[in-house]
């Protein structure tokens, strides 16, 4: 799975815009932009999820689930959950 940030952070460290992803896919730029702008992890048909998550492979990006180890080493992006802070607990 892959979520509408993971995406837009995907798509930025590889430098490209939602056009070129677009086209890099063999999609419309309409789906790139319905693709990111959804809440959560991106819903369509499997076929043109696996399409963009090829094109951001091919332009060096990989994807880290969560909770997956980094398989291949390198540079990345792993967002870690927000954690409520407890108003009672003393600063650090």
């Amino acid at each position: 799975m892959i979520t509408a940030a993971q995406m837009r952070a995907a798509r930025a460290l590889a430098g490209i815009d939602q056009k070129t992803l677009a086209e890099r896919a063999g999609v419309s730029l309409p789906t790139i932009q319905r693709m990111e702008a959804s809440d959560g992890v991106v819903r369509g048909v499997v076929d043109t999820l696996m399409k963009v998550i090829q094109a951001l492979d091919e332009a060096g990006v990989e994807l880290i689930g969560e909770n997956q180890a980094s398989e291949r080493g390198g540079r990345g992006v792993r967002l870690r959950p927000v954690v409520p802070s407890d108003p009672k607990a003393e600063p650090a």
